[in-house]
């Protein structure tokens, strides 16, 4: 997950920084740095992506489009 596919994710929710950092159980400051770039730990990066997916976001790798991300199917 990069910086782009996790502020996508979020408006594919409708999430806010703060929403994200609660249901993640990281403060909102950690999201804010992570969409500025900065480097965070591995479990961490881990915690927003798996947190989004149980949101019911997939993740699209670069397939010659570039990164992005959907809703799932199973997604009401």
């Amino acid at each position: 997950m990069n910086i782009i596919q996790c502020k996508m994710a979020r408006v594919a929710l409708g999430w806010g920084t703060r929403d994200l950092a609660r249901n993640a159980g990281v403060s909102p400051d950690t999201v804010a740095r992570f969409e500025r770039g900065e480097q965070l730990k591995g479990t961490t990066v881990t915690a927003l992506r798996t947190t989004f997916e149980a949101a019911g976001i997939e993740f699209i790798p670069e397939n010659g489009g570039g990164p992005g991300v959907r809703l799932s199917r199973n997604q009401s």
